[in-house]
């Protein structure tokens, strides 16, 4: 999972490239503002992909294959009925970006066209996340990184041959997104119908059971709460930053670079912390859960460990790569060493949230992302106004930190619980 996480970031670049080969400076700040848009939608929802790994992990636990298909056909119903309310707010939505973001006319009408084509594949895009749930649940990672490849491949090369090879620019890479979504559900869609092909189908009465519906609905609730609150804290972080200059706010841009490469690592251990930790639960085989708990830690920290290293043996080169504004570069340097051990700090809090939410305890995740997000505003001004950007970083440190503590701290007592 950590190999297709990475193929996100590529898909981005590709687009920006196909955009950036039409010399046409709006269009490419059209798309960068409308892919913000999309980053803050989608992100949002998926939760969708969250709460089906987690309940789908948990009946494979219990070896209940007919349950398993049901949360997959629950999940792809919400996943399509948000995605069409989404295509009736894709004005309004465009509307509220280009009112957020406040870009020159140009770019404000290149980034409604974005939106505009973009959104309708909402549906798709939240189905495939549906799907991805499903399988990461079974702990098919080798199944999830084909979905992706397959995915992300056939946008990328869909962008390329609409954008460039025939012409149509930015539209061209919107339509491409729209097409790999399709692609992405087709060969999903596929590999399900042939598993699925010989067994008998759930009764509608138990994939529409309300329980079942209640519950799935106040998981993508709480993750949802909990997706908020940590979009807002990095876009306090970079309110915070851009009181200080420009300079320490194209800065702090670069090193939030660190946290984004060492994420999609340390993703791919959350993901198997959500699988592992749910499949026990099913099970309700203590000894599993616990095995998860310590291997997911043991890992995630050596690889926490393993990219601060290399972040700051190599930052220095990262920064120069990224920038070549001397004056960015300077402030980047003094601020280095917050960013290199930016992995350290937050590795217990992507493990715990792979644990709490394989074991669907989405409440107290949701409530100690509450509690960390108020002490994090209370370091963000404090020590913003005593320290400058030294207290920035050092609050976000802090965010990072009291997440994972806190909820290192309940999980004897809900696995006592859960165990009981």
């Amino acid at each position: 999972m950590t190999l297709a996480y990475l193929t996100t970031p590529l898909l981005g670049i590709i687009d920006t490239a196909v955009v950036g080969q039409l010399g046409n400076a709006a269009l490419l700040g059209g798309l960068a503002a409308g892919a913000i848009v999309f980053d803050v939608v989608f992100n949002t929802f998926n939760s969708l992909r969250s709460s089906t790994t987690g309940l789908v992990a948990q009946a494979h636990g219990r070896d209940d294959a007919q349950e398993e298909r049901s949360i997959l056909i629950r999940s792809l119903a919400v996943s399509a009925g948000v995605g069409g309310v989404l295509i009736l707010l894709a004005a309004g939505i465009a509307a509220l970006g280009v009112w957020f973001i406040n870009p020159e006319p140009a770019v404000a009408e290149a980034m409604r066209v974005y939106i505009g084509i973009r959104m309708l594949a909402a549906p798709l895009t939240l189905m495939n996340f549906s799907i991805l749930g499903y399988v990461l649940g079974r702990g098919e990672g080798r199944l999830g990184l084909c979905l992706q490849v397959v995915l992300n491949g056939s946008n990328i090369a869909l962008s390329i041959l609409l954008g460039l090879v025939l012409g149509w620019g930015l539209e061209g890479v919107a339509w491409g997104t729209v097409g790999g979504e399709l692609v992405g559900i087709l060969a999903g869609g596929a590999i399900l119908a042939r598993r699925f092909g010989k067994t008998p189908r759930p009764a509608l009465s138990r994939i529409f059971d309300m329980a079942a519906m209640l519950r799935m609905l106040a998981l993508n609730r709480d993750i949802m709460v909990r997706s908020f609150a940590l979009l807002a804290a990095f876009a306090l972080f970079t309110r915070q930053g851009a009181q200080l200059g420009t300079l320490t706010l194209a800065a702090n841009a670069v090193l939030l670079n660190f946290l984004l490469v060492a994420g999609y690592f340390l993703d791919g251990f959350a993901t198997a912390a959500e699988q592992l930790a749910g499949r026990a639960i099913g099970a309700r085989y203590a000894p599993a859960f616990r095995k998860a708990v310590w291997l997911t830690a043991l890992w995630g920290f050596a690889l926490a460990a393993g990219a601060t290293a290399i972040f700051l043996v190599f930052g220095e080169t990262f920064v120069a790569f990224v920038t070549t504004a001397p004056g960015v570069r300077e402030v980047a340097s003094a601020y280095l060493p917050w960013a290199a051990f930016i992995a350290i700090s937050g590795v217990l809090a992507f493990e715990m949230d792979g644990i709490f939410i394989g074991a669907t305890w989405s409440r107290d995740m949701r409530n100690m992302m509450l509690l960390s997000f108020a002490a994090y505003i209370a370091c963000l001004f404090w020590l913003g106004a005593a320290f400058g950007n030294h207290g920035l970083w050092a609050a976000l440190h802090i965010f990072l930190i009291v997440r994972g503590l806190s909820l290192a701290a309940i999980l004897p007592k809900r696995a006592r619980a859960a165990f009981a």
